[in-house]
C-alpha cells in the first residue's frame, strides 16, 4: 500500500508541478528551464507525501493539497540548489544528475531557487483557487515561511556551514539543533500543512501530528548520516561519504554508527507511540514510518 501511495503522489506532484511552471509567463526560458530541471529532478516526494496522507486521513479538498504539496517542493528544490552552490557545499551531482549550478551556471542556478522560494508562497497565497478561509490560508503562509526561513531550514543551513571544517567537533545537542531546523522544520511544516488543509482538525490531534512529524525528521536525518557511511553512490544519487570528506559532524561521527543506529531506532518507536494517540486511521503513516529507516537513499 505505502509504494503505490509514495508512486501515486509522485507522479500527482510532479505533473503538478510540470503544468504549473509551464504555464509561467516566459519572462526568461533559461530560468524557468533550470526551475522546471531541478524541481522536477527525482526525489522521493517525501513531504507531499506527508501532506497528501496527512489531508486525506482528516478530509481534506484534493486541490488545496495539490497546491500546498507543489509549495513545498518548491522550497525544497530550492534549498537544494543553494545547498549544491560552490559556496556551500559544492556538490556536482544531485540524484545522479548534475546540480543545478553546473547545468546552467551560478547565477541561474541562485535565481531558479529564488524563483522557486517565491512561487511556493504563490501557491498557497492563490485564493481563487482554495477552498479554505482566509485566516487559514493565512496560517499555511505562516507555517512555511517560518520552516524555511531565518527560524527553520536556512537558518539550520547557516549552523551546518558554520560547523564544516572546524577543528573541534559540534556537541550532540548543537548537531541536533543544526537539523531540527535544516532538515526537519520542513518536514514537520509538511504534517502541519496537510493538516492545515483540512476543514477541521482537534488541537489534540494536531500537536500529536505534529510530535510524530518532529520524531521522523530527527529519525530521517540520523539515517541519512549513517547512509552516507553504509550507503554507495549509485544508490545515494550522491558522492557516498562526502560528509565525511568534508569533515562535518554527523552522528556516526560522534555516537559511532552501532550507537547511531540505536538512536534512530529510538526515535522511531516514539513516533509510532505519538501516533497511537491520534483518533484516526493511522496505518499509512505507521508503514511510512518504517520506511524511513529501510530506504538505501
Amino acid at each position: 500500500m505505502l509504494m503505490d501511495k509514495l508512486h501515486a503522489v509522485l507522479q500527482r506532484n510532479e505533473s503538478f508541478l510540470s503544468t504549473h511552471i509551464q504555464a509561467l509567463p516566459t519572462t526568461s526560458s533559461k530560468l524557468k528551464e533550470a526551475m522546471e530541471y531541478s524541481v522536477l529532478n527525482g526525489g522521493k516526494r517525501v513531504r507531499p507525501f506527508l501532506i497528501y496522507s496527512v489531508g486525506e486521513m482528516l478530509g481534506a479538498d484534493a486541490s488545496d493539497l495539490d497546491r500546498a504539496a507543489a509549495a513545498i517542493e518548491c522550497i525544497h528544490a530550492f534549498s537544494l540548489i543553494h545547498d549544491d552552490l560552490p559556496a556551500m557545499d559544492d556538490d556536482a551531482l544531485r540524484r545522479g544528475k548534475p546540480t543545478c549550478h553546473i547545468a546552467f551556471g551560478e547565477a541561474t542556478a541562485i535565481l531558479a531557487g529564488d524563483a522557486l522560494q517565491t512561487e511556493a508562497f504563490a501557491l498557497l497565497a492563490d485564493n481563487t483557487k482554495s477552498t479554505l478561509p482566509a485566516e487559514q490560508v493565512v496560517k499555511m503562509v505562516q507555517t512555511l515561511a517560518q520552516a524555511s526561513g531565518y527560524r527553520g531550514m536556512c537558518g539550520g543551513q547557516a549552523l551546518d556551514v558554520e560547523a564544516t571544517n572546524i577543528e573541534e567537533k559540534l556537541s550532540l545537542e548543537a548537531l541536533e539543533q543544526i537539523h531540527k531546523n535544516k532538515t526537519g522544520a520542513l518536514i514537520v511544516a509538511a504534517v502541519q500543512l496537510g493538516a492545515l488543509c483540512a476543514p477541521k482538525v482537534s488541537q489534540q490531534d494536531f500537536l500529536a501530528l505534529t510530535q510524530w512529524a518532529e520524531f521522523i525528521g530527527h529519525a530521517y536525518q540520523v539515517h541519512d548520516d549513517i547512509l552516507d557511511i553504509t550507503g554507495d553512490t549509485e544508490a545515494l544519487g550522491k558522492v557516498q561519504g562526502a560528509d565525511l570528506n568534508l569533515e562535518k559532524s554527523t552522528y556516526p561521527s560522534l555516537l559511532g554508527l552501532e550507537q547511531a543506529i540505536a538512536t534512530r531506532d529510538a526515535l522511531v518507536e516514539k513516533a509510532l507511540q505519538a501516533l497511537s494517540t491520534i483518533a484516526y486511521n493511522t496505518e499509512l503513516l505507521q508503514e511510512f514510518t518504517q520506511y524511513l529507516i529501510n530506504r538505501d537513499r
